[in-house]
């Protein structure tokens, strides 16, 4: 399926309709369970499994938030359609970070559905993000979302590839909010959002890093009150001693 080249509010809008064609009807499976303290009880598991059936917003985050599902991906399916206008319009805000929602994508291995399914969810979830990019005030912001593509894809590369395309004061206005929210994870050698798969977190980390190294300067160099920020993200690039006993590290004087 190649990529809609519409502009991004419409791209977005077709990838809701398209990601609601191929959800139709889904359930979660028949004999799914689970547990009626700490869950929800047998009325609200049946809408689970009655198709096209509107979650009120508790629980759909139960839906989607659960870990224990038997079949997370079906639980995932059925409830897609209404998930993602909830996500787009910003209805949905785990006190964690939206890197949960992330991780709910990558428990349900949408990567492995069917080629129709898996690429909605891959062209939904780019659609969303080239939207955010040019949104002075997205409803989720784009540090966020970058968290929740990342943790859904198992990689941060196609997002970044994607900031890395789109230029312009709101994109470099996102940019410079994300790398002041990441710079103090990165630089205790940390992912700043808390990772799918601990063994995966120094990949993903890598990527970050790299990437703000490597553009933060030339789109930031520029801009009225990033001196430090710039300094902190030239730290991210060195390592050891060459990083903390920096005059810019934090806490020295300089």
């Amino acid at each position: 399926m190649l990529p809609d080249t519409s502009p991004p509010p419409l791209r977005l809008d077709r990838a809701l309709d398209a990601l609601t064609d191929a959800f139709r009807g889904m359930t979660a499976r028949a004999d799914e369970v689970q547990c009626d303290c700490h869950w929800g009880g047998a009325e609200e598991l049946a809408l689970l499994k009655t198709p096209g059936a509107l979650l009120d917003p508790d629980l759909l985050r139960r839906a989607w938030d659960a870990p224990d599902w038997g079949d997370h991906g079906a639980v995932l399916r059925r409830i897609l359609p209404q998930f993602a206008r909830a996500l787009v319009r910003g209805e949905v805000k785990p006190a964690s970070g939206m890197y949960k929602v992330g991780r709910s994508f990558a428990r349900g291995h949408w990567q492995r559905w069917p080629a129709q399914q898996s690429a909605a969810v891959r062209e939904f979830l780019h659609a969303w993000w080239a939207h955010s990019l040019l949104d002075p005030v997205p409803a989720v912001p784009v540090h966020d979302l970058l968290a929740l593509c990342a943790e859904a894809a198992g990689t941060a590369a196609p997002w970044l590839a994607v900031w890395e395309s789109v230029r312009g004061e709101v994109s470099d206005q996102h940019l410079a909010e994300a790398a002041a929210g990441w710079e103090y994870g990165l630089l205790g050698d940390q992912l700043p959002w808390d990772s799918w798969d601990d063994e995966d977190e120094s990949g993903l980390r890598g990527e970050l890093s790299a990437w703000l190294v490597r553009h933060v300067p030339e789109r930031l160099r520029t801009r009225e009150g990033c001196e430090t920020l710039l300094h902190r993200v030239r730290l991210i690039g060195l390592a050891g001693p060459d990083r903390w006993e920096d005059p810019h590290w934090p806490g020295h004087r300089y």
